[in-house]
């Protein structure tokens, strides 16, 4: 599994996973930023991006996946960044492999199971009639009858890629994603603790993190501590770059 990746600057290394149904160029803001003092590396997790699509989906493999990418290109050691379902990838990472992590830094994500809140968005994904679609505006047409957060639209939209013979297609393996939902929500994290320097990210418009279950978290992560950032949702690095660059150096430094 070759991943999909982009470099920018030099200096110390920090690899960047995004979320589900994201994808590296999410992140290009933080990581031109970030390169003035550091390496930074985005890559697309398997059945995202331009990364090779796969039936197999689980967080083992996509930490796995990353060990891989981080060895291949000579990172023994580096600063992980992962948000949301990239943060559990970062964990899993970490957990498994503790001395490839300097520090770890997880994004309105936490060590648990969730519910989920995703099915009327998968839904109205697997309804967009690819093939037939003239422009992105049909598929912004068909999309809004469903999803009514513009933001959630706009995002979903990036991943729609033009087929040379007519149509559209997803960037992502949207069947397999839709098909191991109930994993990725799950808490799957092996029994083993990462004692190296853990912040959590939380936007405190989203209810992802809870400050209350701070404990939990340091069952995995004993040196976890949380940094809040107000006027965010999930997506903390796009609502609120600034805030959230200020506190990605504060704790790297």
């Amino acid at each position: 599994m070759k991943l999909n990746f982009k470099q920018y600057g030099a200096g110390k290394p920090i690899v960047i996973m995004h979320g589900m149904f994201g994808m590296l160029d999410n992140w290009q803001y933080v990581a031109k930023e970030l390169a003035e003092e550091y390496m930074v590396f985005l890559v697309d997790l398997r059945n995202h991006g331009k990364s090779p699509h796969s039936e197999e989906f689980s967080y083992a493999l996509m930490a796995d996946d990353v060990r891989k990418f981080m060895e291949e290109n000579w990172l023994y050691e580096a600063k992980i960044v992962g948000h949301s379902m990239g943060g559990k990838v970062a964990m899993q990472l970490a957990l498994e492999e503790p001395d490839m992590v300097e520090q770890l830094v997880v994004v309105d994500i936490a060590p648990k199971s969730y519910r989920g809140n995703h099915e009327t968005i998968i839904a109205a994904m697997q309804s967009l009639p690819l093939g037939e679609l003239e422009n992105r505006s049909a598929a912004e047409a068909h999309l809004r009858k469903s999803i009514h957060e513009e933001g959630v639209v706009q995002f979903l939209l990036k991943n729609l890629s033009r087929e040379r013979t007519g149509g559209y297609r997803w960037k992502m393996n949207l069947p397999v994603i839709a098909s191991h939902y109930r994993e990725i929500l799950a808490n799957s994290l092996p029994e083993e603790q990462y004692e190296g320097p853990t912040l959590f990210i939380q936007g405190l418009n989203s209810h992802y993190i809870n400050p209350e279950e701070l404990s939990d978290y340091q069952h995995y992560f004993p040196a976890a501590q949380i940094t809040p950032i107000a006027d965010a949702g999930h997506w903390v690095h796009a609502e609120q770059p600034q805030a959230f660059l200020a506190a990605l150096r504060k704790f790297f430094t």
